[in-house]
């Protein structure tokens, strides 16, 4: 079972059970049940070694990862810090200054949008501050939870996957065999990434057109409905806009610090010593999150405590509130960590890249199209964009040494793995955007599936159309593909929006 097809089968069956059963707990511990039961088979352990992956390999293994623990201690203290905000009436504050400046639905969903743009160092930090900063907002316009995650999730690793300074860029480098080349590379690599791209342009034009349609058309009417007549009423608070403001900005400022920190800026052994892209190329987001937060936390308190709006003792309070609030996504996270030991245990990566270079022979043309659905397919059933890099960036390099296939199929490696990681309910990035918004997780995935699915589709087609073109040079090439993929995209909408959307007001 060890590199073959089986090895896929644990996350397939919990992500079909997921979707079935509308229960990512159970469903995701059944799908590593199976995953130790297959190694366990395969190696002829017996039950104590079946117990023994199960436990010691799986699930303790994972969760005791010094880079999942790290991730681990940013949510939480991120949560203490939500839980804060809403007890000093930051939150209700700035739901307040929103009413009277923001002044629709439309007007709420961009600003959404462009907050989770701007904060595109990384993805696990966009979703959980995007969702804390704007939920206040979204509510007070009648935008569902539902939909609120789905922008955060958008915004988030599509974002990071366009921007040469993010931890997403610093990954896809260290995958990148060629030293400094790799950064270089990943900015070359950008236009080519049309899921990404195509994915912001959906956003707002699915904004400005004024519709949803499959199950996020349901729960935008059913929210519709229910707020019918309702008259938003200011909220009475002792607080102040700054009281969540100040927060937000410390913590995105020491957590770039942080970052830059961990890649050893500050180091003068270092390479990256007094070197901010090198620095940051090289940094270790797990660290830096926990570094950058653990210090807006301190500075937090200390303000909240002059402005006198909190005691210490409500501030500490907020700890457990916070943790609390971050258990769900918690334990989903450590149990989808633990399904991916099961996949990598059982060889999934070797059995993928057996396919990816197997299907290159003779395909150059189609090949940046194939790759991308590979990815889309490897990411979706292991739950890790990352991951894919590491499988398929690699065999990318070595397959084609130069010129611009190179360059576009690493784009639809980057493209496909973005995608397949978009769309699985095992995505941590995915599980961050529901607690985010505080949004029942398979509702997310479930309500997003369309429309991620639609954008793939488009993107599948382009690069088929980036892959026929490449003979006339690549920016010829990239032309044509956005014209031809720009124009399906907003084809594509107008005729869901004629023949299937519900409106919405």
């Amino acid at each position: 079972m060890v590199g073959t097809f089986w090895s896929l089968v644990p996350a397939i069956v919990a992500i079909a059970l997921a979707l079935i059963t509308k229960e990512v707990y159970s469903s995701l511990f059944i799908g590593i049940v199976i995953g130790a039961v297959f190694y366990s088979i395969d190696g002829a352990l017996g039950f104590g070694g079946f117990l023994s992956h199960l436990f010691g390999d799986g699930l303790v293994a994972s969760i005791a990862d010094g880079y999942n623990i790290g991730i681990l201690i940013f949510m939480v203290i991120l949560g203490t810090m939500v839980a804060l905000m809403n007890k000093a009436g930051g939150s209700a504050a700035f739901g307040n200054w929103a009413k009277k400046h923001i002044k629709s639905k439309v007007g709420a969903q961009c600003a959404t949008i462009l907050l989770g743009i701007m904060i595109f160092i990384d993805d696990y930090f966009n979703c959980l501050t995007v969702g804390s900063v704007m939920k206040p907002v979204t509510d007070k316009y009648g935008v569902s939870k539902e939909k609120l995650a789905y922008l955060i999730d958008a915004t988030a690793a599509p974002v990071c996957i366009i921007a040469p300074i993010s931890s997403w860029a610093a990954a896809v480098a260290g995958f990148v065999t060629e030293g400094e080349n790799g950064i270089a590379l990943f900015c070359k690599a950008i236009p080519f990434n049309f899921y990404a791209l195509l994915t912001l342009v959906m956003m707002f034009a699915m904004v400005f057109m004024r519709f949803e349609y499959g199950t996020m058309s349901k729960y935008e009417e059913a929210l519709e409905i229910m707020n019918e007549g309702k008259e938003a009423e200011a909220e009475e608070t002792k607080g102040s806009v700054l009281d969540l403001v100040l927060p937000v900005v410390v913590l995105i400022i020491l957590c770039v610090i942080g970052m830059v920190y961990s890649g050893g800026i500050f180091d003068a052994e270092s390479e990256a010593y007094g070197r901010f892209a090198v620095a940051f190329s090289q940094s270790d987001a797990s660290v830096g999150l926990v570094i950058g937060s653990t210090g807006a936390l301190i500075i937090t308190v200390i303000y909240y405590m002059i402005r006198k709006v909190l005691n210490f003792k409500d501030c500490m309070g907020c700890l457990p509130d916070g943790f609390k609030a971050m258990v769900p996504a918690i334990l989903i996270l450590c149990l989808a960590w633990t399904l991916k030991g099961m996949t990598d245990s059982l060889g999934a990566k070797d059995y993928v890249a057996s396919l990816v270079e197997g299907s290159a022979a003779g395909l150059k043309m189609f090949l940046p199209a194939i790759i991308f659905i590979i990815a889309c397919l490897l990411a979706f059933a292991t739950g890790t964009s990352w991951g894919t890099f590491g499988i398929l960036i690699p065999i990318c390099i070595a397959a084609f040494p130069e010129g611009a296939i190179r360059i576009v199929s690493i784009s639809a490696c980057m493209a496909g793995a973005v995608c397949g990681d978009h769309c699985s309910p095992i995505s941590d990035t995915t599980i961050m955007a529901s607690a985010g918004a505080q949004c029942d997780h398979v509702n997310h995935v479930s309500s997003q599936l369309p429309y991620a699915i639609t954008v793939a589709v488009v993107s599948f087609v382009t690069y088929i159309v980036a892959g026929l073109t490449l003979g006339l040079g690549i920016v010829a090439s990239g032309i044509i593909s956005w014209v031809v993929g720009l124009a399906l995209m907003l084809a594509t909408l107008i005729i869901i929006k004629k023949k299937f959307a519900k409106k919405a007001a």
